[in-house]
């Protein structure tokens, strides 16, 4: 359904590519209810390890582990069931940065995008000149020099520095795609911030912070229930081609749990497009 949505502008030489956003969310639980989950001495927790496909903000993958299981992991993960999709980006931040692992990523014929840690090692192989009227820095072609690193990642990276003006912060990208515009390896590392939202609406809209029941079963059954929830949320906007966002639909849908009202009537506006607004029969007191 949503294989066709435009990423945008920004996104016209990916040539349909699937883009995703990797990252993980923890959810707290207590440790004196839930023994099975131990996190730290006084804490439990889970998490979920999510691939969301940019186009739609969909969950195209979910793994429900401990909470000590380390972001980065998820790459085992990934190569360990045969995953790994030649062609596809990753867009992931500093905590997937292991160069051991982003080298499966490599040789999987697969792409990736992430933010560099401060302090990453490397040398300059070649310079690209770059129009620093859209905030780009540099974007140069590196070699790692770190004593560990260089023999993690024996490969030529991309290394490309932009200055947001918004937030006035500069982010270091790190990539093995070395043909694709600069403005493009931002823009997409921007638009990771769709997996944040996914979780916003799991945790707020689709209430997963309290459970019913204290077992494992019963969180996983939990969460798979308000992962399912989303997902029928997603087919019901394309099916009714709803202009509004998932979590405008779920925010309208879970203030009228309890009507009767049918759901595209929910989902319509109040009045139709160049109609003017009813004006009310009362006057005004005042």
């Amino acid at each position: 359904m949503y294989a066709n949505d435009p990423l945008g502008k920004e996104f016209k030489s990916l040539m349909g590519a699937t883009v995703y956003a990797m990252d993980s969310t923890t959810i707290d639980l207590c440790l004196s209810l839930f023994v099975w989950a131990l996190f730290r001495s006084t804490k439990a927790a889970i998490k979920l390890h999510t691939l969301i496909v940019l186009r739609g903000s969909i969950p195209s993958l979910i793994h429900i582990s401990h909470g000590k299981m380390h972001d980065v992991r998820l790459l085992d993960w990934l190569a360990e069931q045969g995953l790994l999709e030649a062609g596809a980006y990753y867009v992931t931040d500093k905590a997937y940065v292991d160069f051991a692992k982003l080298y499966w990523l490599n040789a999987a014929r697969a792409f990736f995008v992430n933010r560099a840690k401060d302090n990453l090692q490397c040398q300059t192989v070649r310079r690209k000149a770059v129009n620093t009227l859209t905030g780009l820095r540099s974007n140069h072609q590196v070699r790692l020099t770190g004593a560990v690193s260089c023999k993690r990642y024996p490969d030529i990276l991309r290394l490309v520095v932009y200055f947001d003006e918004d937030t006035g912060k500069t982010f270091e990208f790190l990539t093995n795609n070395l043909s694709l515009p600069a403005l493009t390896i931002c823009a997409m590392h921007r638009q990771r911030w769709q997996v944040e939202l996914f979780f916003k609406s799991i945790k707020q809209h689709l209430r997963i912070k309290s459970f019913f029941g204290a077992s494992e079963n019963a969180v996983k059954t939990q969460t798979w229930v308000a992962i399912s929830t989303y997902v029928l949320i997603a087919i019901v906007k394309k099916r009714l081609h709803v202009d509004h966002s998932l979590q405008e639909i779920l925010r309208v849908l879970n203030l009228n749990m309890f009507q009767t009202t049918p759901i595209p009537a929910l989902l319509k506006p109040s009045f139709e497009p160049g109609q003017p607004p009813i004006i009310p029969i009362q006057g005004n007191l005042f």
